[in-house]
């Protein structure tokens, strides 16, 4: 009888260290994937920061406004009575 409740005491202190080991595990994987949440989390409101500059951007170029001073500086248009003025700056 004695060692078949050694044996049932071992079997027991077996699984319950199993238990904690397997316990213990899914616990660092948890912690792992809520890590790994809150990374993209982080990403995807940088993004989302990114794509209202973006936008931002894209409304402020449909503006005429914008689009005259893109005209003035990459076509060097001038309106009609204006004087051209030209910056050499670059030597």
């Amino acid at each position: 009888m004695k060692k078949r409740s050694k044996l049932n005491n071992l079997l027991f202190c077996v699984i319950i260290v199993y238990i904690c080991f397997v316990f213990g595990k899914q616990q660092i994987t948890i912690k792992n994937i809520k890590s790994q949440i809150d990374e993209k989390n982080l990403e995807v409101e940088k993004l989302k920061e990114k794509n209202k500059t973006l936008q931002e951007e894209v409304d402020m170029s449909k503006s005429d406004s914008y689009i005259e001073k893109l005209a003035r500086e990459k076509l060097n248009l001038i309106k009609p009575g204006e004087n051209a003025v030209i910056n050499n700056t670059d030597k």
